[in-house]
């Protein structure tokens, strides 16, 4: 099973465009030691031909242009994404779906019922791409039940339903449901080598904990460092509690959930990075402090192989 970070970085990417932020500034003048990223998508694949999208980025144009996997030139018109799977209806994570208009086959999308009347209603892409290549709906139910896909066919996935809001345009906005967000376990039946994915992730619940504690390669939300990151910096009004992310550093931040788990081997890699988060640095102190404690930093390109 292959594993390729397509973005790493929270919606709006880094640097933000109208951001001025320290890491934003400091990484277009080229004062900081950091480097750009894209919005968070990841691909998986077992034969490095086929892969199955994961988050469909703003920026997924760009990410195809980055990494010629995704496009194997096998005929006139071609494509290595055979599907896409959206963890939830954020503009960051679906928006992209506009942008795969072209297919000549309707695309299959494969998303939670919360997802699709979100995806239908509150942001219509469904409704838009009917006029374009159309839209092959496969449901994620939610039921216990292993999700497989044709692309993937030696691969198990999992999805665990995650404590979380819907986006402000979606009906239920006030009224979460379950399926409003997700995160995803993916298993190779023929390895038994398991990645956990969660980019947005408010709460440790138990069965969350569980699928973490049982991976090789844990992906999961690195979106602050600190809870009030944003509004000590003037930029927001809101905590990461009240965005649904968990900050890394603190009392029960995400260093002391991931420093719990001790499965041999385990790689345990932060992604969905806000462009605020101070991990960015690479010479700074929070990234010391990450890999004093055995925990990397997602970028764009990065790749893994279970």
């Amino acid at each position: 099973m292959k594993i390729k970070v397509l973005g790493s970085s929270a919606g709006g990417g880094f640097p933000q465009w109208n951001c001025n932020c320290r890491n934003c500034d400091g990484v277009r003048k080229r004062t900081l030691k950091a480097i750009p990223r894209t919005q968070s998508s990841i691909a998986i694949s077992e034969t490095g031909r086929d892969w199955l999208l994961v988050n469909a980025s703003p920026d997924i144009l760009a990410q195809i242009a980055a990494n010629p996997e995704l496009q194997p030139a096998r005929r006139p018109r071609d494509s290595g994404i055979a599907a896409v799977l959206t963890i939830d209806a954020q503009i960051d994570h679906v928006t992209g779906l506009l942008m795969l208009r072209e297919r000549d086959t309707p695309l299959p999308l494969y998303v939670t019922d919360p997802v699709w009347q979100d995806l239908s209603t509150g942001f219509p892409v469904t409704s838009i791409l009917a006029h374009y290549c159309g839209v092959e709906r496969h449901r994620i139910a939610l039921d216990g039940q292993a999700l497989s896909v044709p692309a993937l066919p030696n691969v198990r996935i999992d999805a665990l339903p995650l404590t979380s809001k819907a986006p402000p345009y979606s009906p239920h906005r006030e009224a979460p449901e379950r399926g409003d967000n997700i995160g995803l376990v993916f298993t190779d039946t023929v390895s038994d080598r398991r990645v956990f994915y969660a980019p947005g992730l408010g709460a440790i619940e138990p069965h969350v904990y569980e699928a973490m504690s049982n991976a090789d390669l844990i992906l999961v939300d690195g979106t602050l460092w600190t809870d009030d990151e944003m509004i000590r910096l003037g930029l927001s009004k809101k905590t990461g509690a009240d965005m649904g992310h968990l900050a890394q550093s603190g009392a029960g931040g995400m260093i002391e959930v991931l420093d719990s788990i001790d499965r041999p081997g385990a790689r345990k890699v932060l992604i969905h990075i806000n462009n605020t988060n101070p991990i960015l640095v690479e010479d700074g102190p929070e990234r010391r402090i990450l890999a004093e404690h055995g925990i990397e930093v997602a970028s764009d390109g990065m790749s893994f192989e279970l």
